[in-house]
């Protein structure tokens, strides 16, 4: 009787320091920070909650254990349920104040590699993210050493590097941030930091070799205004004088057009630039508005010799992107909507929203991809086999690269096939503008030798 009783006391005993602990342990919490995340679970599904950790790095690491990709933490205000300051407020420029102080620092798209590379070698190197930072700061002048300056102080003060980039956002796209958010949140950033500087080298190629082809017709064409303009400005008002002199009467139809657009210019040259003016901010209206853009953006995609250009250029990035996105840990989802927005056509980003509503849904990527009717066989092919093989994006990054060889290819016979055109469109006009200066002249003369005849 006396061991049972021993035995139920030592178990009171027991589950009183059992709750004694528990609730040491509600109090121990309670002393901790709490931070408000949101971001995308691994089903897909969006997250919003709250979570108690030492510190901030505790708590991603916390959350990252649960299999969550984060868009946002921010620490709570003492043991209320808002956040201190909303990081992605904090993103956009609110106010005067803060165009003051982010809008001059900027980075040029080939400084930010740089910057990009080097950061990565740093880290890699065994350097602390702080202490690469202020070496960086330390290597720069001007604007360039200030946004680094500004990037360590943010980082130093508890701030995510994704954080402090995103408040920048002329000079770190979404796809940079994105991809630096999904290097911290699966510690590897120095990996996607290599890999957003080799994206950044490979989407500059690309554009200089677009350039540099179209540099040569750009030329010609300006050219070639330069001298019909100082045609049309001097030598067609002296023969409009000789006409008047010689008293030539009627003019041919094709030299009263000409005189007509001569004087437009020379005399109301103000009328051209408000025409001008007036068609620049018209397309900029139409194409900020959905369905115009969508027009404008299919209408690109179907001129003659420069949409099948525009639309290998759109698959090179779209596959180069979304290869890069994926490979660096970004979830698919979250990878397409980004994709989405950085696309630059409007036909292709329906597509793209299409394509990301039926992987929502649990669908593959190719057989929406097949379905949206936007993207070449090649690159539903590819992807297709990407899924079977759990290497998708590999198979992107190949179509990326045929694509861009591909570009390379047709920027090089349309430069061949646009200097010829443009020589003989050139032609045509020279012609147009003898001719119709010429024809009264000749039928004065004639009439002349007829008379004295």
């Amino acid at each position: 009787m006396v061991k049972v009783f021993c035995f139920f006391e030592t178990l009171s005993l027991g589950g009183e320091v059992l709750i004694r602990v528990h609730s040491w342990i509600k109090k121990e919490r309670k002393k901790m920070p709490g931070f408000h995340y949101t971001g995308i679970a691994a089903d897909g599904k969006s997250i919003d909650g709250t979570i108690n950790a030492e510190g901030l790095q505790a708590a991603i690491g916390m959350l990252k254990g649960r299999g969550y990709f984060l868009s946002e933490i921010t620490e709570l205000r003492g043991g209320s349920s808002k956040p201190k300051i909303s990081e992605t407020k904090a993103a956009k420029p609110a106010g005067f104040s803060l165009n003051l102080s982010f809008g001059g620092l900027k980075l040029k798209p080939k400084q930010r590699t740089t910057f990009t590379r080097q950061l990565a070698v740093l880290i890699v190197s065994g350097l602390p993210l702080l202490r690469a930072l202020r070496v960086l700061r330390d290597q720069e002048k001007g604007s360039a050493a200030q946004l680094f300056n500004n990037l360590a102080e943010d980082v130093e003060s508890g701030s995510l590097f994704s954080q402090a980039l995103a408040k920048y956002p002329k000079t770190f796209p979404t796809v940079y941030i994105a991809m630096v958010r999904a290097g911290e949140a699966g510690g590897a950033l120095d990996a996607c930091l290599r890999r957003l500087a080799e994206f950044g080298e490979s989407e500059a190629k690309l554009k200089g070799k677009i350039k540099s082809a179209m540099m040569y017709p750009i030329i010609v064409v300006f050219v070639a205004s330069a001298m019909i303009t100082f045609i049309m400005l001097k030598i067609i008002p002296i023969f409009v004088k000789i006409f008047e002199d010689m008293e030539a009467g009627a003019l041919p139809p094709p030299t009263r057009m000409l005189i007509f657009l001569s004087k437009i210019i020379t005399q109301k040259i103000y009328l051209v630039v408000i025409a001008i003016v007036i068609l620049a901010i018209l397309y900029k209206l139409l194409s900020k508005w959905k369905k115009s853009k969508y027009l404008i953006d299919q209408a690109k995609l179907k001129i003659i010799i420069f949409g099948p250009v525009i639309l290998k250029t759109i698959m090179a990035r779209f596959s180069r992107t979304l290869a890069t996105l994926i490979s660096s840990g970004v979830p698919i989802l979250q990878s397409l909507l980004i994709v989405r927005d950085t696309i630059g056509n409007e036909v292709i980003s329906r597509g793209i929203t299409m394509v990301h509503n039926q992987v929502r849904e649990g669908e593959g990527i190719s057989a929406p991809m097949n379905r949206a009717k936007v993207f070449p066989p090649i690159v539903t092919n590819m992807v297709a086999v990407g899924e079977e093989t759990g290497s998708v994006d590999q198979m992107l990054d190949k179509v990326a690269d045929a694509y861009e060889d591909e570009v390379d290819n047709a920027i090089a016979g349309l430069s061949s096939m646009l200097e010829p055109i443009l020589i003989v469109f050139m032609g045509v006009i020279v012609g147009f503008i003898v001719v119709s200066l010429f024809m009264p002249l000749i039928s004065l003369a004639m009439g002349i030798s007829g008379a004295g005849g």
